[in-house]
This record gives structure tokens, sequence and C-alpha cells, in this order.
């Protein structure tokens, strides 16, 4: 309408004298336009934007417009907002670095009265999971040591699924946490169906976990399935198995069947075994799940990744399913208890004192998508430069030296081009340079064997003091590794004492 009709655009123009437009960056192409043509009869428009921080283009940003406005608007001034009221110079250093190879941009350095700082950290661990551990171990320190509350930490990722790892880790620990910006792993749906089916392999009278697989499967509806528990609740196993091969001749189940008669009995290593179930699994998902099964797969590869590190399965499934201390669980606890996990693209706008930036290696940061498409791996670069500029004293870059590729095994990571591109004087590296031989990360296993006491350094009544928890009452010796902690205010927690930093009170 504006396009082809003068006198809308003149009305328009007599309605609003002045245009101001926040967020320029944002915009879309329409939206450009329609600034245009409102302002057409008197030029008076101000825009405000950051063309570093450019990141919606999945969901229509053009970042044209930006860098159009002076084509558009030749007689507006343009002032650049270079001193910076939230991060360190330090900081800003990096961020400065890592745009400065942006192809293009307004060029602007950014600067602060904040001149003392830490250099951002770059960790380079041996693998996702030595990554997790680290993020643990800081936090702790961060919280225990300098005073930094947890709602004053934030972790951020790529994608949602590059935090499955540290999310099971963070459980472990007793850390609590909400995330933004995707799934948590045991939330999804087709990881609890993968979930169901490990649980059986190992309780095979886990009617829940039946319930919820048979009815995963072609053919078998909700009667259906409840006659086959019933078999299952009322004769031994090898019986039910025999009498519902009988009444049953479903494909999907036949095979299902299969799968645990293989199975039962003989457990092989967790990844191993994870790898048959999801072999059975695929058509079911594919079936299920065809809408975005593409995103969805890689959670299940998350997944893998996550079994290769365990020696059982039931080792496995007790970190996979320990229930995570979610937002909900902790409404009544004070704000600052909660860690904050966030894909990049949630964050933007926000701040923390201390910020992790996970998996910052190439195909995960930028991500492989985008390597084949300039346009979008400028915006990668983008997006890197918001994550870093969300810390305010503090910053944290993962980069595992190794990663787990389903079909390939482990193999290296290469450091992501963002950080290969800047000085390597503007960040501090630390981490192993382990090979992928297996010595380290057998030296590795039994040096934590050795730390494990025979005897539990607790019992039945103790009182003791978590860092974040406060203090609790020992209720129960789960096994020589986990103790259950009534914690005030919080109830029952299951804690690892592997990880968790318990502290006895009195004699």
């Amino acid at each position: 309408i504006l396009k082809e009709f003068p006198q809308v655009r003149e009305e328009f123009g007599r309605r609003f004298n002045f245009i101001m437009v926040d967020e320029y960056q944002d915009t879309n192409l329409i939206q450009g336009e329609m600034v245009v043509y409102m302002s057409s009869s008197h030029r008076n428009v101000m825009a405000v934007g950051d063309d570093s921080q450019c990141i919606y283009g999945f969901r229509g940003a053009n970042y044209r417009n930006i860098f159009d406005f002076p084509k558009h608007f030749p007689e507006a001034r343009i002032v650049k907002l270079e001193q910076n009221y939230r991060s360190t110079q330090p900081i800003l250093d990096l961020a400065n670095a890592v745009i400065e190879h942006a192809k293009v941009k307004y060029t602007k350095v950014l600067f602060t009265e904040k001149k003392q700082g830490p250099k951002p950290v770059l960790f380079r661990a041996k693998d996702d999971h030595a990554g997790s551990e680290f993020v643990a171990d800081e936090i702790l320190r961060l919280t225990n040591e300098d005073g930094i509350p947890l709602s004053q930490i934030a972790v951020l990722m790529r994608s949602a699924f590059h935090s499955y790892d540290l999310e099971v880790e963070l459980t472990k620990r007793g850390i609590p946490f909400v995330k933004y910006g995707g799934l948590k792993l045991l939330e999804s749906a087709h990881i609890k169906d993968v979930v169901s089916i490990l649980r059986i392999l190992v309780n095979p009278y886990d009617f829940l976990s039946w319930n919820r697989v048979l009815l995963l499967l072609e053919g078998i509806g909700p009667r259906s399935a409840e006659k086959i528990i019933l078999q299952l609740k009322t004769t031994d196993l090898v019986s039910a198995i025999y009498n519902i091969r009988r009444q049953f001749s479903q494909p999907e189940l036949v095979k299902l069947l299969d799968l645990f008669q293989e199975l039962f009995g003989n457990l092989k290593q967790p990844l191993e075994t994870l790898s048959k179930v999801l072999e059975f699994y695929e058509p079911i998902f594919e079936r299920n799940y065809f809408e975005d099964a593409h995103r969805r797969e890689r959670d299940l590869e998350s997944l893998i990744s996550l079994a290769e590190k365990y020696e059982t399965l039931e080792e496995f499934l007790t970190d996979l399913v320990l229930e995570p201390i979610y937002s909900s669980e902790v409404e009544g606890e004070r704000k600052e208890e909660i860690l904050t996990l966030s894909t990049v693209h949630s964050a933007k706008g926000l701040e923390w004192n201390t910020v992790f930036i996970l998996s910052v290696i190439e195909g995960r940061f930028p991500s492989s998508y985008s390597l084949l498409n300039p346009e979008e791996l400028e915006e990668e670069r983008r997006l890197f430069y918001v994550a870093i500029t969300r810390a305010k004293e503090r910053l944290y870059l993962l980069a595992p030296l190794t990663v787990y590729v389903p079909g390939e095994g482990r193999t290296f990571a290469k450091l992501s081009r963002f950080l290969q591109e800047v000085p390597k004087g503007l960040y501090v590296e630390y981490g192993r340079k382990d090979t992928l031989s297996d010595k380290p990360q057998q030296e590795e296993k039994e040096a934590e064997e050795k730390s494990i006491s025979v005897k539990i350094p607790y019992k039945v009544g103790d009182l003791v003091r978590h860092p974040i928890f406060g203090e609790g009452e020992v209720m129960k010796i789960v096994d020589k590794e986990k103790v259950m902690v009534n914690f005030a205010g919080k109830g029952p927690t299951l804690l690892h004492l592997k990880y968790a930093p318990l502290e006895r009170l009195g004699p």
C-alpha cells in the first residue's frame, strides 16, 4: 500500500513527523521498506542498531537493512557508540578482534573504563566430558571461594544439544540449573523412548517403560499393550515372551522381542548396547518424528557420545536419569541459587558476571551447516561476538581436543576459526594435550578409583554442609559413592561423593 499509493504515504508522513527504530539490525526486508516509505515526505528518521549483533537471519532479519541505511538516507549522520559499560577491557579486546575479521561491518572499537580484569580463558579439555567436569569444578570454585551467586554465571552454547554432557555432570554435582533455548536432555520424547528401552534391559519388570515402548510399535494400541504387560506381570520372563510371541505377530513387536532376547543377560558395553537399540529404533524414530527428524537426530548422536565413557549400562542409566534440580523445583529458593544454561540466540540482551561458552570448535561454533555459505558463516561470527559480550568480568571458552563422531569413533577437533584468527595474547590457554591414546584415559580412571574410599566417610545422622544447599542431615547411605542428604528448605537430595564437596559438621 505504501509503495503503490502516494496519498497513503503522505498521510502517514503527516501523522508521524518523526520515526525512531530500535534494534534496526533485527528488522526484515518489509520493515526496512516501511521505514523508507513512511518517512519519504520529511526524512526525519533515527535508527539505533548494532551491525555486529545481527543474528536472527533464520527468523527473517535482513542484515543488509542497517548497511543500506546510509544509501536510503545519505543526509543521515552516523554516531558510533563505542564506550561499553558492561564488560572489562580484556573481554572487549577479544570481541573487537573477532569482529574485525567480518567481511561487511561498520568499523568500531569498543572500549570501557573498566580496564582491569582477567583475560579470557581458553580451556582445551581432552573431550566433552573433561570439559564438563572443568565447568562444574570452576562453577563450584567461583561460588565457594569468590562468592559469585549462581544467578551471575551462565553457560552458553551454539546449539541446545551441545550442553547434554554438562547437564548430566551438573545433575551429578547437585548444581541447580535452568535452560533456555532448547529442551533438556530427558525432556525430549525421542530420548525418553530410547531410555525406556534401555531401562527394560536393566530391569525387565519396569512396566512403565514397557508401556511407553509398546505404544511406539506399529499395530500395538493401549489394549494390546495392557495384555502384553499382564503377561509380564503374571509369569516369568521367558514364559511371558514365549506367550507374547504366540499371541501377537506384529513385525515391530517381534523385532523388539528379538532384541531383548539377544541382550537380556548379555549386556555389552553401553555404547555397543545403545547402538543395537538405536538400530531397532531408527524406523520408529523416522515414522514418529519425520517432520524434524534431522534436528532430533543430533540428540541421539549426543546420547551415543555420552554412553562412550561408561563401563556398564546400569552406571550410564543411573547418571542419565538422576532427577535434575530444575527451576520448577527451586521456586521457593533464592533466585541466586540457579545457574543459567542458554543458547546464544536466547541470551541476546542479557549479561552475567561470568560466562562459559561451550564447543568453540569447527563444526559446532561455527556450525557445520554454515561452512559452505559465506553469509551464514558471517552470522555465526556475529553470534560468537554476542556470546563473548554477555560476560562482564570472566569469560571461559571450552574447546575439546577430541569429539566422538557416530560411525567414525573419536576424532580430533579443530579450534574454531574465530579464535584461530585472533592474536593468542588476547586469551590464556589451559588444558591437557592428550592424544587419542587410551593410556591417559586409563591413568585418569585408575586415579579416580584410588580417590574413592572403600569405606564411606559418612554415616546416617551425620550433619553436613554443601556450598549451595547449606546444612543437611545424612538420611541414607546408597552405596560407597552416593548418599541421600535432607537439606533444610530443599529436602532429600542424592549426591555423588566423588563430586559433591560436602563438609562434615561436628565430630
